[in-house]
C-alpha cells in the first residue's frame, strides 16, 4: 500500500492531513485495514468473491444460483492474520487426511493444539506434519497413512502450530 505521502500525490491533496482524514473513513469503512505494525492493508472489500449459493455433493438437485453474499477468502480462513503463515506440502504420510503433496497449509503459530488436530512440530530436532494425540500423559504424533508408524519423542517435541486449512489448486 502507497504511504500517505504517496497517497497525496495520487489523490492531488495538498496536505498529509487531509490524506490522513480519507485514511481514516477507509479504515471506517473497512475499505483499508492496518497490521500489527500499523501498517495500511486493504481491506475485505478488495478481496471479495461473489458467494452464489450452493451445490449438492450427494444427489443430483437442480441449480439454484443466486448472489447470496460476497466474502473474502482471508476472512473465511484466517482468524488471527498476524500468527498465519503457508507451508507446502511434501511426502505423503498425511495422504488419508486428505493432504497430498504440493498442498499448500494456512497454519497458525501460537494455536492450542488439541488431541487430534493436525500440527507442525519439531519431535528430537526434526519438522513434520502429523496428528497430535494424547494418550494419558503420552504425547506423541501419528500420520495418516497407515505406512508410517506413530512417533514416540525419544528426547522433546514442540508444537509449532496448528494446521487450519489445506488448500489445492486444480489445473
Amino acid at each position: 500500500m502507497p504511504t500517505h505521502r504517496e497517497l497525496m500525490a495520487i489523490t492531488g491533496f495538498r496536505s498529509t492531513r487531509a490524506v490522513s482524514f480519507l485514511v481514516e473513513q477507509l479504515l471506517d469503512d473497512a475499505f483499508l485495514e492496518k497490521d500489527a505494525a500499523d501498517r495500511l492493508l486493504p481491506g475485505r472489500f478488495f478481496a471479495g468473491l461473489a458467494v452464489l449459493g450452493t451445490v449438492s455433493a450427494g444427489f443430483p438437485s437442480p441449480a439454484e444460483e443466486e448472489l447470496t453474499d460476497t466474502m473474502s477468502l482471508d476472512e473465511y480462513l484466517i482468524t488471527n492474520k498476524e500468527a498465519t503463515y503457508v507451508l507446502k506440502v511434501t511426502g505423503d504420510s498425511m495422504k488419508d487426511a486428505g493432504i497430498l503433496p504440493g498442498d499448500l497449509l494456512l497454519v497458525e503459530r501460537g494455536a492450542e493444539a488439541r488431541d487430534g488436530d493436525i500440527v507442525i512440530a519439531q519431535v528430537d530436532r526434526e519438522w513434520t506434519m502429523k496428528y497430535l494425540r494424547r494418550r494419558g500423559t503420552k504425547v506423541f504424533l501419528e500420520a495418516a497413512n497407515k505406512d508410517y508408524k506413530p512417533i514416540h519423542p525419544q528426547e522433546e517435541l514442540t508444537i509449532a502450530a496448528v494446521v487450519r486449512a489445506v488448500i489445492r489448486k486444480y489445473v
